[in-house]
């Protein structure tokens, strides 16, 4: 498999490049807005730096890595969504859904292939949780709760992607970078249903940023379950944070800490503590799988469309606490 990197100034460059290694597959080029950046990516990847669009694809790749600024992103994906180029594509696309509704329903007109790279649906949590619910030996869901917690947010200057801090460029804070994990998974957890904002409250502004150092929300469905969603830049250490996703049933908990699964059932009365991949280690997970359904001709495990109802969602929590979008 033969990839062209777009955006590679990105903080998850190397964490795609690294994966892409594992699974075998090509780099052939590297571009960024920043030349010197694309520079050193290609020096470190054995990649070819490219200055446009059209002289990547001129080398014939097979899917599209596609990083950057939100806006940047969401004119790449438009441009290769209408040649049906293959993408597997960063988050958040577009700065708000009202952006990139129009890019989702160019998506499904053309029947483009657009992978949208939310490492944490790898997470074992939902494998796990897909099993029981096969076997039916899930139950009813109760409620979740899916927290990520990073260290300050001085990680993006330090990265070079201080834009992450502006509001207008990056769409919000910790609800939209990291939050947006949640939310899918919480979409994953309760399928199809329709999913009103209960509450979004925003923590005070700890690091001068312009954007929300801290977000909690909670979703319910329209069976009744509750989904809460923890996001922030809070933890004190710019090495480590807090993974924690629990799923409670009828009939099973569920929770993965980032690298133990423990599940919990009631109907054997059965406690499992199983080794979990490494949250930074799923990256591989989805590089691997990307390529594999690109190649069986399968659907990608989040959607352009499924993306487009977390970014809703999202945007109905600023808009509740008095922030549009």
């Amino acid at each position: 498999m033969k990839l062209a990197f777009f955006g590679v100034g990105h903080w998850h460059a190397a964490m795609h490049a690294e994966s892409a290694r594992a699974s075998g597959a090509e780099i052939l080029t590297a571009w960024d807005a920043d030349v010197a950046k694309a520079q050193r990516f290609a020096d470190t990847y054995g990649a070819k730096v490219v200055s446009s669009i059209e002289e990547a694809l001129q080398q014939e790749p097979d899917l599209a890595v596609v990083m950057g600024k939100p806006f940047e992103m969401a004119d790449l994906a438009r441009q290769m969504i209408a040649i049906k180029m293959p993408i597997l594509i960063e988050k958040p696309v577009g700065v708000s859904g009202q952006v990139l509704k129009p890019i989702v329903d160019l998506a499904e007109e053309t029947g483009a292939f657009v992978a949208v790279a939310l490492a944490h649906s790898y997470s074992p949590l939902l494998e796990e949780f897909r099993k029981l619910k096969e076997d039916g030996r899930l139950g009813p869901v109760s409620h979740s709760h899916f927290r990520l917690i990073n260290g300050p947010p001085q990680r993006y200057v330090d990265d070079g992607c201080a834009w992450v801090l502006d509001e207008a460029i990056s769409g919000g804070g910790a609800l939209r970078n990291l939050g947006v994990h949640g939310v899918n998974a919480f979409i994953d957890v309760v399928g199809n249903q329709k999913i009103d904002v209960v509450s979004a409250s925003f923590g005070p502004k700890m690091h001068g940023t312009a954007v929300e150092d801290y977000a909690v929300v909670i979703l319910r469905a329209e069976d009744g379950s509750i989904g809460m969603v923890e996001a922030g830049y809070t933890f004190a250490s710019m090495s480590r944070g807090i993974f924690e996703w629990r799923v409670s049933t009828r009939n099973a908990s569920l929770c993965d800490r980032g690298d133990v699964l423990e599940i919990v059932t009631l109907d054997d009365g059965c406690v499992r503590e199983v080794q979990a991949t490494p949250v930074a280690r799923r990256y591989d997970a989805m590089m691997a799988k990307t390529i594999d359904r690109l190649r069986d001709g399968g659907e990608p495990a989040v959607t352009l469309a499924r993306h487009w109802r977390a970014m809703d969602i999202i945007d109905r929590c600023y808009a509740s606490a008095g922030r549009e979008k």
